[in-house]
């Protein structure tokens, strides 16, 4: 399968998908919090570009890979995504919609995948009636992640894409549906009438003035790197995962791209790229009291998914590797902000 590109640190599949990796602030692990912020984008490299350094295993299933630092935590922007597509993503090959083992089809019942450009984002998963559980990143080895929970083995780590078209017969539909939607808003445009669509907040803005952080090691007692990561789960937020409502005949019965992300330690990113990484994630107490912005999203006309049995007895990481001892501070009212509801080089596949 091909067709994977990546631009910039976008990943772009085939059928107008778009993923980006935000870097954010880890949540407690207790309580249920607003959207936490996005602080710039994690740095995305292809596999395929440093065969001399990656591990062999890495190598045999192409992809790309990007530097988290333990107990890192992430969010998936789907911002730019042009048309409508099934997304499925996967945390060591468990989907983190279902909690059901990775496939190359769709399904409905649990739903297996996400529905662009309908879900904005992703921050974790699917583990709670309107919340998620946060993506954390952890070393393989440990069995704190989703992987290891669910299946008593870590064996893939890293995080898995496919995406799904439209079939031809729907996507003409819709693209009919949008030429007609266009029309009438220059209509209502062209004659000034009331209420010109404003468009829709796609991804949390970066802190405005957040300054980043200052390099340096993971928090003491970090264990030795590791080639390898995998994602766990932090702390809950609000957040539905959207239910599909189209016709499961929509939908094209086999995959149109797919990508494995392999994470990777900051040690172990400079000895492959030879690039320095992001700095350590910033202390989010220091943003909460700069009253920095967190977010909101509610949508009335949507419909959440129900979280499955496998995910919702998923353990925070730190059950496994200790308390989070960073401070929290529970942002004041005013910053918790609402939200409305082929370019580029190609990215190897392999076998995986």
């Amino acid at each position: 399968m091909s067709g994977v590109r990546i631009d910039g640190n976008t990943l772009r599949l085939p059928g107008g998908v778009a993923v980006r990796f935000v870097r954010t602030l880890r949540l407690p692990e207790s309580g249920t919090h607003p959207l936490p912020p996005g602080l710039g984008e994690f740095p995305v490299r292809r596999v395929s570009d440093f065969p001399d350094t990656v591990p062999e295993a890495w190598r045999a299933r192409g992809g790309v890979m990007l530097p988290m630092y333990l107990r890192e935590a992430m969010w998936l922007s789907f911002a730019g995504t042009t048309e409508p597509a099934a997304l499925q993503v996967g945390v060591g090959k468990v989907c983190a919609v279902s909690g059901r083992p990775w496939s190359d089809r769709l399904t409905r019942d649990p739903q297996n995948y996400v529905v662009l450009p309908r879900q904005p984002w992703l921050d974790g998963i699917n583990s709670g009636k309107g919340t998620v559980r946060q993506f954390v990143a952890v070393p393989l080895g440990l069995g704190a992640t989703v992987e290891g929970q669910v299946t008593g083995e870590e064996v893939w780590g890293g995080v898995q894409l496919q995406s799904f078209p439209l079939t031809e017969e729907a996507r003409e539909r819709w693209r009919e549906q949008e030429r007609l939607r266009a029309e009438r808003q220059r209509s209502v445009t062209a004659t000034g009438g009331y209420g010109v669509a404003m468009p829709m907040a796609m991804s949390a803005p970066p802190a405005p003035g957040a300054a980043p952080a200052p390099a340096g090691a993971p928090g003491r007692g970090a264990p030795r790197a590791a080639a390898a990561m995998g994602l766990g789960v932090g702390g809950s937020m609000r957040q539905e995962v959207y239910r599909d409502d189209r016709p499961a005949a929509d939908w094209s019965d086999t995959p149109a791209g797919r990508v494995f992300v392999h994470l990777v330690t900051p040690p172990e990113w400079r000895r492959i790229t030879g690039e320095e990484p992001p700095p350590s994630p910033v202390d989010r107490a220091a943003y909460t009291r700069a009253g920095l912005p967190w977010f909101d999203y509610y949508d009335d006309e949507a419909q959440d998914l129900a979280p499955t049995d496998t995910l919702e007895a998923v353990k925070p990481v730190g059950d496994w590797i200790g308390d989070d001892h960073e401070p929290w501070q529970q942002p004041a009212p005013g910053q918790v902000k609402p939200l409305k509801d082929a370019p580029g080089s190609p990215v190897e596949d392999g076998d995986w």
